[in-house]
């Protein structure tokens, strides 16, 4: 496999510590503030951000796993094991070490340099079948990769095993770049315990690519009949039940020369593509963390927002329980009555599992709503080192916004922005943009063309606005539509126009 090129690794390295700094200083105090782990999900660790991209390997026994891992790799791992039977019974994290070695799981469950500690939640049974292969190969110097236990049939194997298999994939695939699922040439069925595992990662369609292994084991005629033909793609659209193709990477991913070498051509195409996809997982996986942690923050807002509200509610002296059953059973004309009052977008909020946690606290001892914290948690400075002015962020009427192309997706792109390094003005320079800009999938000359047409003033740098501006060319470009010659009235920036 080709290693990843320096620059987009370091590239990926700044927008990460971009994250992290935005996150412990701005919306991890308003989490801690209003209990948003004990309603949503726990608080961010650096080790969370520092995790290199994963890659989860998930297939029935003996489709080739392991060995698909020292392919990758270029040679084998401490503690793997091949076979024609199940061989792997453990999950095992694959990740760069100075010397070979194997760490326990209980001892990586604690380690505050990796981002495993959410697995303790699943108990000594499973930490007891999970462990760390280290070793010092290039390979893993920007990638960790999660070899699993094989998946067979039967409800015998699943109680078995002491833990939920199906719930700990879940968690691995929350926190992956890439989830490979294998499937062997021979063997197409799918058990009822991978069918459940399948079915958990919807939701992650985006990062899930099917892997047909073995297969120069079959000649041409088979091979277009179990893939072209459908059976593949009949028996996953049958459990994933979406319309869209998963993309499928056909091969035999091993060291051994091929049985059947008619598709030489096509399997190296397909090893190539595969590659290249690996290669840019570090710069997607940047994107990805900007991303997530887009979500995470609109979900804070809201949440401070509902706590906030409910806290408002409670009567000073008697009826508290009263109030607060109420306020429980009314949950729903709650979000209607929050979502109106501070103009919230109704997709941001929780479903109703969030009802069921509400019933254990005691809303009188909830901190109050703070303003000042939810606009510095979403505010972005400006050239003139002023902020934008909150009353305009929620009234669209204020400003000159409306008519602006851009302004839909500005909130996303400014959270990206707000992960590069900027100078005294407030800009980015071309170096700092190079990551995000390179990860929409657009080629330099694009790019060139891009960023003349968004830097405005032509001083070389970008502001929050013409960042934004870089940011939605790009994704017309990726979507096929033409560059203008020059930038079109609906796209200057408000603050350009005045």
């Amino acid at each position: 496999m080709t290693t990843v090129p320096d620059d987009i690794a370091h590239g990926s390295k700044a927008v990460t510590e971009g994250l992290k700094k935005m996150y412990i200083s701005k919306i991890k105090p308003l989490e801690k503030k209003f209990a948003f782990e004990e309603f949503h999900s726990p608080l961010l660790s650096e080790a969370d951000f520092d995790a290199k991209p994963t890659i989860l390997m998930i297939g029935q026994y003996s489709v080739g796993k392991t060995s698909f891992i020292e392919y990758l790799l270029g040679e084998k791992f401490p503690g793997s094991r091949v076979g024609p039977e199940p061989t792997t019974d453990r999950f095992c994290a694959v990740m760069y070490g100075d010397e070979e070695r194997i760490v326990p799981g209980n001892a990586l469950a604690v380690s505050p340099d990796l981002p495993y500690g959410g697995l303790s939640m699943f108990g000594t049974s499973f930490l007891n079948k999970f462990e760390a292969s280290q070793l010092p190969c290039k390979q893993l110097e920007h990638m960790t990769v999660i070899d699993t236990p094989g998946i067979l049939s039967g409800e015998k194997q699943r109680i078995s095993r002491g833990y939920d298999f199906v719930q700990v994939a879940k968690w691995f695939a929350e926190r992956a770049d890439m989830v490979l699922l294998l499937f062997d040439a021979h063997k197409l069925d799918i058990s009822d315990e991978f069918q459940r595992v399948i079915e958990v990662l919807k939701g992650h369609d985006d990062k899930i690519r099917c892997v047909l292994n073995k297969s120069d084991q079959i000649d041409q005629q088979k091979l277009m009949r179990v893939y072209v033909y459908g059976a593949l793609m009949w028996s996953m659209g049958k459990v994933m039940k979406t319309p869209e193709v998963m993309r499928v990477f056909i091969g035999s991913f091993w060291d051994q020369p091929l049985m059947y070498t008619e598709n030489a051509a096509l399997f190296e195409k397909e090893r190539n593509d595969l590659m290249s996809e690996l290669r840019n997982l570090p710069s997607n996986s940047a994107v990805r963390k900007v991303n997530e942690l887009v979500k995470r923050t609109r979900l804070a807002k809201v949440h401070a927002y509902l706590i906030g509200y409910l806290k408002e509610q409670m009567p000073m002296m008697l009826g508290k329980e009263k109030k607060q059953a109420e306020l429980i059973a009314a949950l729903p004309s709650v979000f209607r009555e929050v979502q109106k009052k501070y103009n919230l977008p109704p997709g941001d909020f929780p479903n109703l599992e969030f009802q069921k946690k509400l019933e254990d606290r005691k809303f009188d001892l909830f901190n109050k709503l703070s303003l000042k914290m939810i606009q510095d948690m979403m505010s972005l400075p400006k050239k003139n080192g002023s902020r934008v002015d909150s009353k305009e962020a929620i009234n669209p009427f204020l400003s000159k916004t409306m008519d602006w192309a851009v302004h839909p997706f500005k909130e996303e792109y400014d959270t990206i922005f707000r992960t590069l390094t900027v100078n005294s003005m407030g800009e980015a320079s071309g170096m700092a943009c190079m990551t995000p800009l390179l990860a929409t999938g657009c080629n330099q000359d694009q790019l060139k063309v891009i960023w003349d047409l968004a830097d405005v003033d032509k001083d070389g740098f970008l502001d929050s606005e013409e960042f934004a501006v870089a940011m939605y060319l790009c994704h017309q470009v990726r979507d096929g539509h033409d560059l203008p010659a020059t930038l079109e009235e609906h796209l200057i920036p408000p603050s350009f126009k005045r």
